[in-house]
């Protein structure tokens, strides 16, 4: 048998003879096998011809991944400039697997038929209840031994979401029940790991909010569960659907259709424009605070959340005379100190310590940290606030006012009130995805208020960029002006769908990008990271897989 050995470093295939007592081994099945005197772990690949110089295989392992997973590792190494191992791990069980468990039927489910979108990326408000697809994808991919795999964001959600499905009577399976997926359970839910669920006969897969980033592995290989799910589905001739609000580019060119009166399931959104605000006024502004004070008079368990975008020291610059925000003529994000002058942070045009909107010659830091903010919005609403983050535990309990990063999305459900305490941190965020992120978060915070039709609350954006695009957008509950712009720069930037990047950083940068061929490539960035820009991912990838890595070399391929 030919077999790929769960060594990183060697990505390549080797040859074992099967002994007696060993077997019948199947494509994707585990063994023990001695690679230069070390035991180690490989998984079966293939047949190979018969050899007199063959090493046998010590010992069989129990079940791996079926044949078509293994395949899709092979697909995933060349999509990602990877190795097979690191994909190979992820569809495999942690411990040795000899039998699978008994399958309940599929129960055929009774009630009226939700018509199922076309096959394909559907637009829906924030507050779109994803059930309703689910079960209508059930419905119509059912079959016997068949699996119906669905992704959600985090791990609370999929919890929820098996819940719901089982209070139907559904048998799910969850990503990480690995002989369950394995057996052919009717609905395998799980987060971004489950893109790799070992279901032998895909039915049909569903991917709710697509458009979140925790589909996209933080670490090299940046694969994107997503892209994972599609392939997956075009090989097994199933149909897929996948939900999103905030479109990038990339879902853009996937969309098929959209919910009918999307903006009422937009959350109601107040803008309060702080270039006039009264210095003494505090954090929160008074049209917040007024809000705030009437939230906490109902009887919702968390009455305030107060979101700040995240850690770390303040960046934004504003106007002490007329409040207006320091940003760089020429690429329009926030400038900051450095020495005696203000510049973005690459630098395009330095310039004296002075407002561009009246002149004067004072500017003032416009955000704090979490606990500051905490401090003092506790100060302003007389009341104990909880401060949320990711080193909260998730048992700990919460006041009715909450402060805190992104994190609060993980642990709130529901809120009378969400303010953004400097939505101008989204806005001016210097990377690409800044003003998708801006909308993605006032998504999220829909979610905790609900929609504009169900009346019961509202989100309140404190902003210095009143006029802002973004903003009217998602007043509006209508991104498409927003989508369209974003697809414009993509073709014209060739950036993905329309092109492909990979990020080089690590040791051996500088001397890994001097070898590629700058005819087929276009390479930007200071030798510490350097992207690299091809016309397409197919000739990205050649290239990249063209030279000899150096030890320590990262690459994220978008």
């Amino acid at each position: 048998m030919r077999v790929v050995t769960d060594v990183t470093a060697l990505d390549r295939e080797f040859d074992y003879l099967v002994p007696e007592g060993v077997g019948p081994l199947r494509v994707g099945d585990l063994v023990r096998v001695d690679l230069h005197h070390r035991r180690v772990r490989a998984w079966v690949v293939g047949e190979a011809e018969p050899g007199d110089d063959l090493k046998p295989i010590l010992a069989g392992r129990g079940l791996g991944p079926p044949g078509d997973l293994v395949e899709l590792s092979q697909w995933a190494a060349q999509r990602w400039a990877s190795t097979r191992v690191r994909f190979l791990r992820a569809a495999s069980p942690s411990r040795i697997v000899r039998d699978l468990p008994v399958v309940p039927p599929a129960p055929d489910l009774r009630g009226p038929v939700t018509r199922l979108p076309p096959a394909g990326v559907v637009e829906v408000a924030p507050t779109t209840d994803p059930l309703e697809l689910v079960l209508a994808a059930y419905r119509s991919t059912r079959r016997p031994g068949a699996s119906l795999l669905v992704l959600v964001p985090t791990d609370a959600w999929a919890q929820r979401l098996r819940g719901r499905l089982e209070r139907r009577g559904v048998p799910t399976a969850s990503g990480e029940e690995w002989e369950r997926a394995r057996a052919g359970w009717p609905v395998v839910v799980g987060t971004r790991g489950a893109a790799f669920a070992p279901i032998g006969d895909l039915a049909g897969a569903v991917v709710i909010d697509a458009d979140d980033d925790g589909y996209v592995s933080s670490a090299a290989p940046t694969w994107n569960a997503l892209e994972v799910v599609r392939e997956r589905a075009r090989r097994a001739g199933a149909s897929w659907w996948a939900t999103a609000s905030v479109m990038d580019p990339v879902l853009a060119a996937a969309a098929t259709s959209r919910v009918d009166r999307l903006a009422d399931g937009w959350p109601r959104i107040e803008v309060v424009d702080r270039r006039r605000a009264d210095p003494h006024d505090g954090v929160l502004s008074r049209a917040a605070l007024e809000a705030a004070h009437r939230s906490l008079a109902g009887d919702e368990p968390i009455a305030v959340a107060v979101l700040h975008p995240r850690l770390g020291r303040g960046r934004l610059l504003a106007c002490a005379t007329c409040g207006e925000l320091q940003r760089c003529a020429v690429c329009g994000l926030a400038e900051r100190e450095v020495g005696a002058s203000l510049q973005c942070d690459d630098a395009h045009e330095p310039r004296e310590k002075f407002c561009r909107s009246c002149g004067a010659t004072r500017v003032r830091a416009v955000r704090s940290g979490v606990t500051t903010l905490v401090r003092d919005v506790s100060a302003q609403l007389g009341q104990p606030v909880s401060e949320v983050t990711s080193q909260t535990p998730l048992d700990a309990p919460l006041a009715r006012v909450v402060v805190g990063t992104e994190s609060l999305w993980g642990r709130v459900r529901r809120a009378a009130l969400v303010v953004v305490a400097d939505f101008d941190e989204y806005l001016l965020a210097p990377r690409a995805t800044a003003r998708r992120d801006a909308l993605r978060a006032l998504a999220r915070a829909g979610r905790l208020v609900g929609g504009r039709a169900e009346g019961w609350g509202r989100i309140i954006v404190q902003t210095r960029r009143g006029d802002d695009p973004v903003v009217a957008a998602a007043q509006r509950g209508d991104l498409t002006a927003v989508r369209e712009e974003d697809v414009q720069v993509a073709r014209d930037l060739g950036l993905a769908p329309y092109g492909a990047t990979a990020l080089l950083y690590g040791e051996g940068v500088a001397e890994f990008a001097a070898v590629l061929d700058t005819s087929r490539v276009i390479l930007r960035g200071d030798g510490v990271r350097t992207e690299v820009h091809a016309s397409d991912v197919a000739t990205l990838v050649a290239e990249l897989r063209a030279h000899p890595r150096p030890p320590g070399l990262r690459v994220a391929v978008e």
